[in-house]
Parts: structure tokens; C-alpha cells; sequence
């Protein structure tokens, strides 16, 4: 594999992966807050 190839392909799996960071982390987020908010709501009844 050419140096050039090789840094191409890095370059999109680094990509990649930032990109699945970003949607994991803003999933992980809306879950918490919908428990938070759930857990607020049976405080209040």
C-alpha cells in the first residue's frame, strides 16, 4: 500500500470516528436527560 493511500484511509477512519463520537455522545445525553426528567415527574405525584 502507497504511503498515500495509507494516509488517505487513516484519515477517514479518523473521520469515522469522530463522527460515531459525536452521535454517541448526543444519544447518551438525551437518554440522561429523559431520566432525569421521568425521575422529576414521579417526584412531583
Amino acid at each position: 500500500m502507497s504511503s498515500k493511500r495509507a494516509m488517505r484511509q487513516a484519515q477517514k477512519q479518523a473521520f469515522a470516528k469522530h463522527r460515531s463520537n459525536i452521535t454517541n455522545s448526543r444519544f447518551v445525553l438525551k437518554k440522561k436527560n429523559l431520566i432525569n426528567k421521568k425521575n422529576k415527574d414521579k417526584l412531583k405525584d
